[in-house]
């Protein structure tokens, strides 16, 4: 048990909450059963999403009770986005959905114990409702003047697209699963990101209402670049916690990359290490830059904790061997492939000469340009230097019968594939 309270706010996770030190002896009195969101309107959860599941799983190992909410209801609808109105996906395609983003809610929780987690659907309690019970029951506590507020439907209003009927309801449905999952299972806070304030409050204020009970609400910080911008897109898209959208590899890359100024609040808000040893990583990182000790233990964290140790393992030793300090060979065909897609990468239906290949992959900018590279002993097929400016490889030297590494100087990598 810890005063999960203190340790939210000195991993800088409370940017918004209804009244601290009321939820504060709550903790104190608990347990608390709380819950938190997820609705299927993608394939998959993405980062944004990790920051919710992990902080789920503190306030559950400080022993509360965690109610993971899938969305069957509300992910049929969709959150309203401030720029444009969603495209709805049909009930089958939602219905995927969710089966895919309840296994990974799965994943990050606790189904055993004391404290055990419990996965719920809002689809149950909504889809038995009609129209007419939800507006008299539901809809009769809500006041248009201040669901007109919230920040994503006066964006949409003051834009040339406006916002629907549907979209503008979403607040209400919220709003409903709050007052549901207090009255099934005595629920009385709820999470969620900062951007989504307006409609947890709005169910800490119906609960008010009908109940005559308060309720909390908690939301986390965006995430953002250094430049305090929203993070979470990479130039290839979100980063998904699928495997199959973003690879092991590229979500490895992801975190590695973490900027200097960020790396530090990044492993307080996606990892579970202590604040002993946050503290030593910000110190390497101020005084050694170069080592990047902190975003290798940040990438090593994160990729562990979504994608697991083997997986940790392989992309780790894919990083390593890309730069000449590992078994380039040893690498299986999937782990290779998911780190060359990140790569500049030329197509070939026929192999040829090295200068000719590095000029066609891009990294460097002519054939002559290639051939000086290779004169000067800085070029490198398989992380073995090439020592004949007019070399040419055969099949013995493609990785797994397909693939060419191809590096420039220490660190200007490309890839070629034979393709046939």
């Amino acid at each position: 048990m810890t005063d999960i309270v203190e340790e939210l706010k000195w991993r800088g996770l409370i940017a918004l909450s209804t009244d601290e030190e009321a939820l504060r002896k709550a903790f104190a009195s608990g347990p608390v059963t709380f819950y938190c969101g997820f609705d299927p309107t993608a394939p998959s959860l993405h980062m944004g999403n990790l920051l919710q599941l992990i902080t789920m799983r503190r306030i559950q190992d400080a022993g509360n009770l965690p109610l993971g909410l899938v969305g069957g209801s509300t992910g049929l609808i969709g959150d309203p986005r401030p720029t444009a109105e969603r495209v709805l996906n049909s009930k089958e395609v939602v219905a995927q959905w969710l089966g895919r983003i309840r296994v990974q809610v799965e994943r990050f929780l606790d189904f055993e114990g004391d404290f055990a987690a419990r996965i719920v659907n809002n689809l149950d309690w909504t889809a038995p409702l009609s129209a007419i019970d939800f507006l008299r029951d539901i809809g009769k506590h809500f006041r248009v003047g201040k669901m007109l507020s919230k920040d994503a439907v006066s964006a949409r209003l003051n834009s040339e697209a406006g916002i629907s009927y549907t979209e503008f309801s979403y607040q209400i449905l919220q709003g409903m699963d709050f007052l549901e999952l207090y009255r099934q299972y005595g629920c009385v806070l709820q999470t969620g990101g900062s951007d989504q304030w307006g409609n947890l409050t709005a169910g800490v204020d119906l609960i008010h209402r009908t109940e005559g009970v308060s309720a909390h609400a908690l939301a986390t910080p965006l995430v953002t670049k250094a430049d305090g911008t929203k993070f979470g897109k990479t130039e290839g898209g979100s980063v998904w916690l699928d495997a199959e959208l973003t690879s092991p590899y590229a979500f490895y890359q992801f975190w590695l990359n973490a900027e200097d100024a960020k790396v530090d609040e990044y492993l307080r808000y996606f990892t579970f290490r202590s604040r002993e040893e946050i503290e030593e990583l910000d110190r390497a990182t101020r005084e050694k830059p170069h080592l990047r000790s902190a975003q290798r233990a940040l990438a090593e964290d994160v990729t562990t904790l979504v994608h697991g140790a083997d997986q940790f393992r392989r992309v780790e030793a894919a990083s390593r061997a890309l730069f000449g300090q590992g078994d380039l060979a040893g690498l299986d065909e999937s782990t290779l492939r998911a780190a060359l897609a990140q790569l500049p990468t030329a197509s070939v239906a026929q192999l040829a000469p090295y200068f000719e290949l590095f000029a066609e992959t891009g990294i460097v900018p002519s054939r002559s340009a290639a051939r000086r590279a290779i004169q000067e002993g800085g070029a490198y097929v398989n992380n073995a230097k090439i020592e004949d400016v007019d070399a040419q490889p055969g099949r013995a030297d493609l990785l797994h019968g397909r693939w060419l590494l191809l590096r420039r100087g220490r660190r200007t990598l490309a890839a070629v594939e034979l393709v046939r």
